[in-house]
């Protein structure tokens, strides 16, 4: 038996080659994201790793997504923005944005990109 805690769920984001019923809508959710910034870093939120996922129910998504600190005091703002975005994704009918606390964001859950723009890599 290990001890070693699980790691992280890997950031949201859509492969190029992936597949699946809702791979394109993701991909282009993804991409539409990318146009979103946290307010406080200068950097995406896809970028930052905090989409965690999404859940489908037919064309409604749930998108899980995290921030960088619990009191961030854009919480609501960003969400709102994010679905948004979500919502003139085509095929898409209905999106909710669900903050998430677990597992806790760190630097970690960047992109290689981030993390070379922050001097992490």
């Amino acid at each position: 038996m290990s001890d070693a805690a699980p790691s992280p769920p890997a950031p949201a984001t859509a492969p190029a080659g992936a597949v699946g019923p809702y791979s394109e809508r993701e991909r282009l959710i993804t991409e539409g994201l990318k146009q979103v910034y946290d307010p406080e870093i200068p950097m995406n939120i896809v970028d930052l790793g905090l989409i965690y996922g999404f859940e489908w129910t037919g064309d409604d998504v749930k998108l899980r997504m995290t921030l960088t600190a619990p009191g961030c005091p854009v919480a609501g703002i960003l969400a709102e923005e994010v679905k948004t975005v979500v919502e003139k994704v085509p095929q898409v009918h209905g999106a909710t944005v669900e903050l998430v606390w677990d597992p806790p964001w760190t630097p970690d859950r960047m992109s290689d990109f981030a993390k070379r723009q922050f001097g992490y890599l």
